[in-house]
């Protein structure tokens, strides 16, 4: 036995089509608003968003000063704490200064003796000066001794000759004959000695003059402040006193301490950093924007900041002032390597520099490494 179907209520063309007519109409002005939104978005495009370029990957940072002593040493004196506001020239530590001194009195006492010996060059010229003058006039007294002496010896030898030829007849007696002889020997001796004499003389001026010509050659043309010696202990001594200075370590520049890692009566090298100062003062921002958004950005170009400290109710001027020499990823400690069979293109990022106000960072600091927001209007381009 068959059940009949139930019958389908006919539909009512009247309500059918109405219903076709609403949909017809919300299907329109769903389209009109579609359009609209579109155009909305389009002019906004065109008239504001494609001036500007953005990015959230921003991080503030600063030429911060690595603090390292110049000498070694033992910290005496620490002077400062993490996070101490220091200026320019504050001493942040000082070093154990005794080596220093006395390196500094034995080059002070160096500098003094060698001034002192300059001087008696100085003085030693003036006396072998005065000497070989003296050697002059005592050689022409020493030269008429010798021909008074050789005048003398002629004399007593022809005297001497004379009497010995006339000896043999008896004309004169054998005293006097003796008394000559005597004589002559006594002439000849004063001759030898006038003649060694003017050798002495002679070898002693050419020894003094000699003396003379090698201490002129130290002292001619310099002074007791542009001796050669001098100048040099004076460099020796300022170097001294150079390294006593740098057993005070001293700021270079205005900021905040950071990283501080010394104790009083640690042993420290030369060359080993003991804190970090930050200036906060002269901070900027790195902003690390895709490769395919810099094509319109310029140094110059003014940006818009904001810092997730202060959120977006404060706001940051800037302007672009320079471009990294290249990406991220090619200045790695390990450079990325692409040259294989299954490279996968990256989208790289340039790090922008960008300066800040100096005014709006006095009345809100920001410390490095905190995260910003930039936005660059590149609408002069």
């Amino acid at each position: 036995m068959t059940e009949a179907l139930p019958e389908t209520p006919a539909v009512d063309p009247a309500l059918s089509e109405s219903r076709k007519v609403t949909r017809k109409r919300w299907l329109t002005r769903l389209a009109a608003v579609l359009v609209v939104i579109g155009l909305a978005w389009g002019i906004w495009y065109l008239l504001v968003a494609r001036n500007f370029v953005s990015t959230d990957n921003a991080y503030v940072n600063a030429q911060m000063a690595q603090i390292t002593p110049l000498v070694a040493g033992s910290a005496s004196e620490l002077l400062v704490r993490d996070t101490q506001q220091v200026k320019a020239g504050d001493v942040l530590v000082r070093l154990d200064q005794a080596d220093a001194r006395i390196a500094l009195a034995q080059a002070e006492a160096d500098l003094a003796a060698t001034r002192r010996g300059f001087r008696q060059t100085v003085a030693n010229n003036i006396a072998l000066a005065a000497k070989v003058d003296g050697s002059g006039d005592a050689m022409v007294q020493a030269q008429a001794r010798l021909r008074a002496a050789r005048a003398e010896h002629d004399k007593a030898r022809i005297d001497l000759q004379r009497r010995e030829s006339v000896a043999a007849s008896g004309a004169i007696s054998g005293e006097e004959l003796t008394q000559a002889r005597s004589a002559y020997a006594t002439s000849r001796a004063a001759l030898d000695a006038a003649q060694g004499s003017i050798g002495e003389f002679s070898s002693s001026r050419r020894a003094a003059q000699g003396q003379l010509a090698a201490n002129t050659t130290l002292v001619s043309g310099f002074t007791e402040d542009t001796d050669p010696a001098v100048l040099a202990a004076k460099a020796r001594r300022d170097a001294a006193q150079l390294n006593l200075d740098r057993t005070e370590i001293r700021a270079p520049i205005d900021g905040v301490i950071s990283r501080l890692q010394v104790q009083i009566g640690q042993r420290l090298n030369p060359g080993q950093t003991i804190m970090t100062i930050v200036p906060l003062a002269n901070v900027h921002v790195e902003a690390n924007f895709k490769e395919n958004q810099l094509q319109r950005v310029r140094i110059g170009m003014p940006a818009t900041l904001t810092a997730d400290l202060y959120g977006s109710s404060v706001t940051y001027r800037g302007t672009v002032v320079g471009f990294s020499g290249g990406t991220g990823s090619s200045m790695a400690v390990i450079p990325a390597q692409n040259a294989t069979g299954n490279w996968i293109k990256v989208i790289q990022r340039l790090p922008v520099r960008i300066e800040l106000d100096p005014a709006e960072l006095k009345r809100h600091p920001l410390r490095v490494g905190l995260s910003m927001e930039v936005e660059i209007d590149v609408s002069s381009d």
